[in-house]
């Protein structure tokens, strides 16, 4: 019996997937629990596993291509099973129309539209071949791939015979009809004449853009701040650090475990204050559901990385409980897999307040959207020398401004700077993280 191979929902926020590169090919065998293909999430790239044994018949969406969960794209059977009610209805297992797309557009998404006037060269010359793909309404069966390769060569898939299954036409047949066809110069008498630039015409001066495709990523990320900027009433909180003691004491810090290789960072230290002030403050440590606020007796501390496609936050788990150098690891390590895509959905979710920090970057001071359904995030800015008046004298000391983004359904002014004045006092006093 035939396995739908679907789009599986690999992480708890995805709602749609795209095909990074199939492992297997039409005509693998396959055994279930085999990775057949890695997709792109919304978070992280994931591998789809086999949940069925058989022979890969079909695949029903290209590299490249995007589907939503549940989506069929693909069809695990044996050999000798006839699959025609798959293959024929194309992603998604739908029919009629719905054969002709590739799950949300593929390789070939956001390009024009060929001229119908107008066929190309290739297909000009190509010689006539009876539409065996074809059916009676017009619609042609043929591979996502299949699509792309005849898009590439200007093949018309009407004038190509198909040999896969219920005549569908597959790669072999594309390029057997693309090395068939002759290639065909344009006579220059046929040529478009190209009118000759004005003499006062800039020849640097042309316009022109690329059109990018948006990643699973960044459709999430749009949507997620569409969610939380405009029905989350944000305010915010600002402090300005005296960092002297932190700089001394990280130092201390590196010196005593140069040995191991370690090297903690500001943001280290950031991190531990702010876990050691939230397990302080549950009032900020804490989500709103609507008709309840969830305040966690446990402190998960959301850390912004940015990677090629936008932003992820890895997780460290109860970071209050955690000393720096350990909270320094696991940030070092989950950092490096989110910029390859490797996280674990529960490395990335969970998350019961973050912190975003751009100092590192030249960063003075800015503010940030909040993460649904946290109540707060900090955005720490750079540590900078900076000139302070001190006993009515004024002196440069390494100074750092933190912003705090609040939702005011959860947190009120008071409460938010009541926070802020204990992650100052523990940031100016690092000892004071201890007791």
């Amino acid at each position: 019996m035939a396995t739908k191979v679907h789009m599986e929902a690999l992480s708890p926020t995805m709602e749609e997937g795209q095909i990074v590169r199939w492992l297997k090919s039409e005509g693998d065998a396959v055994t279930s629990g085999d990775i057949l293909a890695e997709i792109e999430t919304d978070k992280a790239t994931m591998e789809l596993v086999a949940r069925g044994d058989g022979t890969l018949r079909a695949i029903l969406l290209g590299e490249g291509g995007t589907a939503a969960v549940g989506e069929v794209i693909g069809v695990i059977a044996a050999e000798d099973e006839d699959i025609s009610e798959f293959t024929a209805a194309g992603p998604g297992g739908g029919t009629g129309a719905a054969a002709d797309v590739t799950g949300g557009g593929g390789p070939e998404a956001g390009a024009p539209p060929a001229e119908a006037s107008a066929p190309s060269q290739a297909e000009a010359a190509a010689p006539e071949v009876q539409a065996s793909a074809g059916e009676a309404g017009g619609r042609i069966k043929a591979s996502p791939l299949a699509r792309r390769l005849a898009d590439e060569a200007g093949l018309d898939l009407g004038r190509v015979a198909g040999s896969g299954p219920g005549g569908r036409i597959v790669k072999r047949d594309v390029e057997a009809a693309r090395d068939a066809a002759p290639a065909a110069a344009t006579p220059a008498a046929s040529r478009p004449a190209t009118p000759a630039p004005e003499p006062w015409a800039d020849a640097g001066a042309a316009e022109s853009h690329e059109e990018v495709r948006v990643s699973q990523m960044r459709k999430t990320i749009a949507r997620r701040l569409t969610e939380s900027l405009a029905p989350v009433p944000h305010f915010f909180l600002t402090v300005d650090v005296d960092m002297s003691r932190v700089v001394a004491a990280r130092k201390r810090v590196n010196a005593l475990v140069e040995a191991t290789g370690d090297k903690v960072s500001f943001n280290d230290f950031v991190l531990k204050a702010t876990a050691a002030a939230l397990a302080r403050h549950p009032d900020c440590n804490a989500a709103w559901h609507g008709d309840h606020i969830k305040r966690f007796h446990h402190v998960h501390m959301g850390v912004a990385v940015a990677i090629e496609d936008g932003l992820i936050t890895p997780v460290v788990k109860h970071a209050d409980r955690k000393g720096l150098v350990q909270i320094s690891r696991e940030v070092k390590e989950m950092a490096g897999r989110a910029r390859e895509k490797r996280l674990q959905p529960d490395e990335y979710t969970g998350a019961t307040f973050s912190v975003s920090n751009l100092g590192m970057l030249g960063i003075h001071e800015f503010t940030a959207i909040i993460n649904p359904p946290e109540a707060g995030v900090l955005a720490i800015g750079g540590v900078e020398d900076t000139p302070v008046v001190v006993d009515g004298e004024v002196v440069v000391r390494p100074r750092m401004r933190v912003t705090m983004s609040c939702d005011h359904r959860v947190i009120d002014g008071a409460q938010g700077s009541r926070f802020l004045q204990t992650l100052k006092a523990m940031l100016e006093e690092p000892a004071a993280i201890l007791v």
